[in-house]
């Protein structure tokens, strides 16, 4: 597979794709739907510390067994394999961290937080690797974070990107508003090189013709032309990312872009699409097994669970307060997209999505929550149903990967 990289020319017959945090593999079914010829995926790393079973891996593994697939701690890759990749495109779903920084006495930046040196290894595969597209996926809480200091998290990735040459946009995309069938809401961030000619051409809008209309996600994701809310921050980072560790904070929204290390940064509203709903995606009944279905002792469980309730409580100091709670439907709503679903998908918690079909409740099965995510049906099935629900739980929604795919390709087309 052929790639050619000058300092402001890219042409590319495939680009060649380095998966981290990898998963079951959202980014790679979601891009190769987009142009499985155009994305390669050639290296995947997945590990998951602490347990025996590596199931995720093993899934990626069954499906993508013509890539070099690692099941190892990411800092132990070394440098000279990450520094000799004919890469062109970094993906990663990673974790939600602390990533402040600090100085170590010789004067190096450290990292506080056992979780922050995650992003750091995905600096430093972008330092050695120098892909020309690095595409990103977190928590939209991560803009809003830490809660003491809002804004700074980000704040140090964009400097990250800044330092290492890469211009970023980013985008917070409800899946269900782009026609998907689950409301999920995540932060894709899309980082270029800075001596592309995808760079250049960007460099004749305006951050807010990139934001409402020419930029990288209005494209595929198109937004109405105004700002919500009056919300708009513009901003210039410093160069110093231990000093926007310590002490700087700033208002960030859904949409934004950072070139150069100046950001614009405002709230857009969707142009919504009509929605996937739940009820489209159950298996006929016949289907179901009745280990699916809610005995009516847990069926009560839920129910408590899901009203509303004002509990009287006492902290660890000794304080007397009340825990309230707000009531929700004893049932998902069939006409709606479901909504979020997390790594307990099916445990007993009021996060749990509980349908009735006919005179019977039950939970999702493990093949509707990958439809919710928009995989084949039994794609987790090389791994018990608990598992299967975790897993679905971390995932992404694919269909927005093979729409961010689609512009990406775009943008070849475009610098070719």
């Amino acid at each position: 597979m052929r790639t050619v990289k000058s300092e402001r020319v890219f042409v590319s017959v495939s680009l060649n794709i380095l998966e981290l945090f990898a998963g079951v593999g959202g980014f790679r079914v979601g891009l190769e739907r987009a142009d499985e010829n155009l994305f390669v995926t050639k290296w995947a790393n997945q590990w998951e510390p602490s347990k025996k079973a590596q199931d995720a891996f093993d899934c990626y593994n069954y499906h993508f067994s013509d890539s070099r697939n690692l099941n190892e701690d990411i800092s132990k890759i070394p440098d000279d394999f990450l520094e000799n990749l004919d890469l062109n495109m970094l993906v990663g779903g990673f974790p939600c961290q602390d990533y402040s920084v600090a100085r170590s006495l010789s004067g190096g930046m450290g990292i506080e937080g056992k979780k922050g040196v995650l992003f750091w290894e995905i600096v430093r595969a972008i330092r050695l690797a120098k892909p020309n597209f690095v595409l990103l996926e977190n928590v939209d809480r991560l803009l809003k974070s830490p809660s003491t200091q809002r804004g700074r998290d980000f704040s140090i990735m964009l400097a990250a990107f800044n330092e290492l040459g890469y211009s970023v946009e980013w985008r917070v995309i409800n899946a269900a508003e782009y026609g998907f069938a689950q409301r999920r809401r995540r932060i894709y961030i899309f980082a270029y090189r800075n001596d592309l000619n995808f760079y250049h051409e960007q460099q004749k809008y305006s951050d807010d013709e990139l934001l409402f209309s020419e930029g990288f996600f209005a494209k595929e994701f198109p937004v109405e032309k105004f700002v919500v809310k009056d919300r708009i921050t513009i901003g210039e980072l410093s160069h110093d990312i231990v000093e926007i560790s310590d002490s700087y904070s700033a208002s960030l929204y859904n949409s934004g872009v950072m070139r150069d290390g100046k950001f614009t940064s405002i709230e857009t509203a969707p142009i919504e699409e009509k929605a996937i709903t739940l009820g489209e995606i159950l298996q006929p009944v016949e289907e179901v097994d009745d280990k699916y279905y809610l005995s009516d002792e847990k069926l009560e469980k839920f129910k408590y669970l899901r009203g509303s309730k004002k509990i009287e409580r006492t902290s660890k100091t000794g304080h007397t307060y009340i825990f309230s709670e707000g009531g929700m439907s004893e049932t998902d709503d069939l006409d709606k997209p479901g909504r979020t679903m997390l790594t307990s998908e099916s445990s007993i918690n009021r996060s749990t999505h509980i349908v009735k079909v006919g005179d019977r409740h039950r939970v999702l099965t493990p093949i509707e929550c990958e439809r919710l995510n928009g995989f084949p049906d039994n794609w987790t099935n090389t791994m018990n149903d608990r598992m299967r629900y975790f897993c679905m739980g971390n995932a992404l929604v694919t269909g927005v990967i093979e729409r961010i795919g689609k512009r990406v390709k775009s943008i070849t087309i475009e610098s070719d």
